[in-house]
């Protein structure tokens, strides 16, 4: 079993989100498989990733703290601890941290769409 050392980012107006976010990789390039991202991403309040589209791959998250305002292909909701979200090949998503106080943390994991 490898103990692996997490590389951490941080990420200014992502997908032309706001402000700056940090995301925590905790998966090497050689322990991913047909994964493109594993990864702990934090967003402070009032910051955000962009709506953005999938091609290719898929997206997952899942909300360990905080709450969201999730864009789904243009319909927008509020998401809280314990929710997972899913975007097909294909489809878009964008997500804010919607708090006036308190980071949004989720796990995402980018998969490579097999044909």
């Amino acid at each position: 079993m490898a103990i692996i050392k997490s590389n951490v980012v941080k990420a200014e107006k992502k997908a032309g989100g706001k402000g700056t976010i940090t995301i925590e990789k905790v998966l090497g390039e050689n322990e991913l498989g047909c994964n493109e991202m594993f990864a702990k991403v934090t967003i402070p309040p009032g910051c955000s990733i962009g709506y953005h589209e999938h091609h290719g791959n898929t997206e997952t998250y899942h909300i360990l703290q905080g709450q969201a305002l999730y864009n789904d292909n243009g319909k927008e909701m509020t998401l809280s601890a314990g929710t997972t979200t899913y975007c097909p090949d294909g489809e878009g998503h964008g997500i804010e941290n919607c708090a006036t106080e308190g980071d949004l943390v989720f796990m995402a994991l980018i998969t490579t769409t097999i044909q």
